[in-house]
């Protein structure tokens, strides 16, 4: 059975080649998922997508609450990688754009 997808998730979701993309582009190792750079990376994006989405549909509340919880939870993932990895965390700043 496929999945169909509405207007609103093809808009949401990220596409599956730019997700492998990002994938590869930010893994700390060959075959890393779920490092926190992966997971900021991956974050970023959908966050970048959501803002984009509330710019149009601006009285989307479910989606803006999604955006804050990612938000949320990317926030605490830098923390964490800040904490632990400082280098890899300026690395990471520099590379996405965050914090200017």
């Amino acid at each position: 059975s496929q999945s169909v997808m509405t207007a609103r998730e093809v808009a949401l979701a990220i596409a599956v080649d730019r997700k492998s993309v990002l994938i590869e582009e930010y893994a700390v190792t060959q075959g890393d998922t779920g490092s926190a750079e992966v997971q900021i990376a991956l974050l970023s994006e959908h966050i970048h997508n959501l803002t984009e989405h509330l710019k149009v549909h601006r009285k989307d509340f479910t989606s803006r609450r999604g955006l804050l919880v990612k938000v949320g939870t990317r926030s605490k993932l830098l923390r964490y990688l800040k904490k632990r990895k400082p280098q890899r965390y300026r690395e990471l700043i520099a590379q996405l754009g965050l914090r200017r």
